[in-house]
């Protein structure tokens, strides 16, 4: 589990490819505090396992399923990444609940300055959409994010100075693709909202049916 805020930047130094997954190899410092081998690193928002460790960074398998669903697969040696560590227990809660696993891409489309802050607008399929709301949150690239503008084809967000300086979300250009994590509660209500298939709909199944909403006086 993470928060969304990115503890460094971190550069890719290769792509090894195994018959099975990509390793990836990341020069780091800050994360590597206390870090062992089998924790896990978010990679701009992608949860991944390290396998190894060097005297400068760590490397990290990625799966065919998390390559064809990121944007980890466009990366290139010298690329900047962003890096958190997992939540420790006894950390602040500084971001919302981030779970490291991506829900797709979106395409940054405008940056637009406004005072001390730059408006970022994020084009994004209606199936990530859905579960973007105004005043919500949202992770791009793992950075956690509030989300101040949403409709049916895009959503903005204001990045302050700070966020800017400590990530790489200002450092990218219109067209360039971005990892997206929408808000995990709102994915769980929606699937616990569904009626429960005939066979399963008890009072204890463990999920709203039409029989219960009906006896309980909401239909």
């Amino acid at each position: 589990m993470f928060t969304g805020i990115v503890e460094e930047v971190g550069e890719i130094t290769g792509l090894r490819q195994t018959a099975t997954s990509t390793v990836l190899g990341i020069h780091a410092k800050t994360v590597l505090g206390g870090t062992k081998l089998g924790d896990s690193i978010a990679v701009n928002g992608v949860c991944l396992t390290v396998v190894r460790l060097t005297g400068d960074g760590f490397e990290g398998d990625v799966m065919p399923e998390t390559m064809r669903r990121t944007n980890l697969g466009a990366l290139r040696p010298k690329s900047r990444v962003n890096l958190e560590r997992a939540m420790a227990a006894d950390g602040r809660f500084g971001g919302h609940i981030v779970a490291g696993h991506v829900d797709g891409t979106g395409t940054i489309t405008d940056l637009s300055p406004e005072g001390n802050a730059v408006w970022v607008t994020v084009s994004a399929a209606p199936n990530i959409l859905r579960y973007i709301v105004e005043k919500g949150s949202i992770t791009i690239d793992g950075i956690s994010l509030t989300v101040a503008y949403v409709d049916d084809t895009c959503f903005k967000v204001s990045i302050i100075p700070h966020t800017g300086q400590e990530t790489t979300l200002l450092t990218r250009k219109p067209g360039y693709v971005v990892n997206l994590e929408c808000d995990i509660v709102g994915k769980y209500i929606e699937k616990l909202m569904k009626p429960a298939p005939e066979e399963m709909q008890t009072e204890t199944s463990g999920g709203l049916t039409v029989d219960f909403l009906a006896g309980h006086g909401f239909i």
